[in-house]
């Protein structure tokens, strides 16, 4: 992609991410108030769902907005981790929502309550309806943007909970069967839970600055360990500030003969790490082997090398 249409590209994934967060706020609005009037859990269920969209929503409109403030004294690094801690936070509250909505349903379980079949399946097929022209405009701006593809997939799965609350205010006509509405309720609760978990434990391990998933640690030191000029590589750490920014740091060995080389070796990494491994933020240290221990049983982290004092260091953005 031409680097000048990369302002292009954000400034429509921006608009499509703000018209979806408001259209969405207000299916959840009307798919609460519908499901409080006509009795149904499923619907308050996918209420419930469509907050989780609501928040991802946001949260990919807010990360593109603070991802254009610079860096300053006291946040080095920016403010992607704001999302994070954000994030984290909705995970843990939709891990209770969940517990409320299997709570009553298990109660309707035992005591069905009346629920108005044509109010749930109109409110339904309205949010189907809207979903779907939030997911086409979402679609049109995803390309190259993980952020956005990451929301497209929430709407998707909206889609599919709003048929399922559809599928149940057709049963509720056609046969009266009340049970239906706490049985739907719940397998969208599950829905909820698995993604507020996969939430919860991946913004965990960003906040620990674990091995982002997806990333093959193997691979990666296996390419730099392949480059022409480097001999061996340690203390090598890959971490994400937040999904869409991945950092790593680390030390390469290389000859004596090579050392005035580092600068241009360091750069020849950072273009493959970016191309390769969408790594766009990368501190790189040559280190020239005079004399070197032989590895002990910890494995190649622990192999000690006496190196000279000059060091080549690249820090790259994206």
């Amino acid at each position: 992609m031409a680097m000048g249409k990369q302002p292009r590209r954000a400034e429509l994934s921006g608009l499509a991410l703000r018209q979806a967060f408001f259209l969405t706020t207000a299916i959840l609005i009307v798919e609460a108030a519908a499901g409080m009037l006509a009795h149904s859990l499923a619907l308050l269920a996918d209420a419930g769902h469509i907050l989780t969209d609501v928040v991802a929503l946001g949260l990919a409109w807010f990360a593109l907005e603070q991802a254009k403030r610079p860096p300053d004294l006291r946040r080095t690094y920016g403010y992607h981790r704001v999302g994070i801690l954000t994030a984290l936070a909705n995970g843990a509250t939709l891990i209770v929502i969940v517990i409320a909505v299997a709570f009553e349903a298990a109660r309707r379980l035992s005591h069905p309550e009346p629920v108005q079949g044509a109010l749930v399946i109109g409110s339904a097929l309205v949010a189907i309806a809207v979903n779907a022209v939030i997911a086409f405009r979402l679609k049109a701006v995803s390309e190259g943007s993980l952020n956005v593809r990451a929301a497209l997939l929430h709407v998707m799965g909206d889609l599919a909970a709003s048929g399922g609350v559809v599928v149940s205010g057709i049963v509720i006509l056609a046969s009266g069967w009340y049970l239906v509405d706490p049985i739907i309720s719940l397998a969208i609760a599950a829905i909820i839970a698995w993604g507020a978990v996969r939430i919860v434990l991946d913004t965990g391990n960003i906040l620990l600055e674990g091995v982002p998933g997806g990333v093959d640690l193997a691979a990666i030191r296996t390419s730099i360990g392949g480059t022409q000029g480097v001999d061996s590589v340690h203390d090598l750490h890959v971490w994400a500030l937040s999904p869409e920014h991945l950092a790593l740091s680390c030390h390469v060995v290389v000859s004596e003969e090579r050392l005035s080389e580092g600068e241009h070796l360091v750069r020849r990494l950072e273009r493959a790490l970016c191309a390769d491994f969408e790594i766009g933020h990368t501190t790189i240290q040559v280190e020239a082997c005079h004399q070197c221990e032989a590895p002990d049983d910890r494995g190649a982290e622990a192999h000690n090398h006496l190196h000279d004092d000059v060091v080549r260091e690249a820090i790259h953005g994206r």
